[in-house]
């Protein structure tokens, strides 16, 4: 699988982002993301204590996941251009273009999972049954 874009500095942010190497078609999946779980239970408190609690994604209620490929270098937005899923049969985070990007731009996902969700971030959990909002 070609990945469409590449490390870069985020043209809002200035911090490190991906970028669009080419345009990108709405519906297009731009990668498959292995991952790796993480058991709450146990380990949780340890994750939390590391670098890594800034990049892991609520999975179940039993696990997190972390996000291997460039899973875990897409940046927040309100108004992302991509949308994560979760692939639970093969352990995967696959991202699809949820409207065309544009050679240059940068790549974004809202981290709330919904792209419509406007919540503060780290306002609500998601009910990864029937992916909807709870709040905490």
């Amino acid at each position: 699988m070609e990945i469409p874009f590449s490390v870069g500095i985020s043209p809002t942010l200035k911090i490190r982002g991906l970028i669009a190497s080419r345009d990108i078609k709405t519906g297009e999946i731009l990668e498959k993301c292995p991952i790796i779980l993480v058991e709450l239970k146990g380990q949780e408190e340890f994750l939390k204590k590391t670098v890594l609690w800034r990049y892991y994604f609520e999975w179940t209620a039993k696990y997190h996941a972390i996000v291997l490929g460039y899973g875990s270098l897409y940046n927040h937005s309100y108004s992302p251009n991509v949308r994560y899923d979760m692939d639970y049969k093969n352990q995967v985070m696959v991202y699809r273009a949820i409207k065309d990007i544009k050679n240059g731009e940068e790549v974004t996902i809202n981290y709330n999972w919904d792209p419509g969700l406007k919540d503060p971030i780290d306002e609500f959990l998601i009910d990864f049954d029937s992916h909807k909002p709870v709040k905490k």
